[in-house]
C-alpha cells in the first residue's frame, strides 16, 4: 500500500451548486473547463482527467443548455486541426466557483478540523 501524500490527507469542501432545475455545477465540470482552458482541446482535457470524450462533451453541452449560451467555443478540424476555448461565461464560471470554494473552505475551518480529527 502506498503511503498517503500530504495532498491525500488534505480536507477541502468542493461544492456542487444547483441553479434552478437546469444547471448543476460541481468540481468535475469546473475541472473540465479549467483543463479546456489550458489545453485548448476537449479531447486533451478529457484525457488529462481520465474521462471519456463523449462524457466530457455531454458535460459541456449540459452547461450550454442550462445557461442558454456556450461555455466553450469549438473550431472544426482541418489542416491545422480543431480546437476549443472558453467563452467569457466559461471563464467566469471557473472564477466564481473558485471564489465560492475558497470562501467555503475559509469559513468552515473549525468543522473541517473536526472532520480531520475524526480520521486520526
Amino acid at each position: 500500500m502506498k503511503p498517503r501524500s500530504k495532498t491525500a490527507r488534505a480536507i477541502l469542501v468542493r461544492p456542487r451548486v444547483y441553479i434552478g432545475d437546469g444547471i448543476a455545477i460541481g468540481p468535475g465540470k469546473i475541472d473540465l473547463l479549467r483543463q479546456i482552458g489550458q489545453t485548448h482541446s476537449i479531447a486533451a482535457a478529457a484525457r488529462t482527467l481520465g474521462v471519456p470524450y463523449k462524457r466530457a462533451w455531454l458535460l459541456i453541452e449540459s452547461l450550454n443548455r442550462g445557461f442558454g449560451r456556450p461555455v466553450v467555443e469549438t473550431t472544426t478540424g482541418g489542416k491545422g486541426g480543431g480546437g476549443a476555448s472558453l467563452t467569457a461565461l466559461g471563464q467566469q464560471l471557473i472564477e466564481r466557483y473558485d471564489a465560492l470554494e475558497t470562501s467555503l473552505n475559509a469559513s468552515a475551518g473549525h468543522e473541517l478540523q473536526a472532520l480531520r480529527d475524526l480520521a486520526n
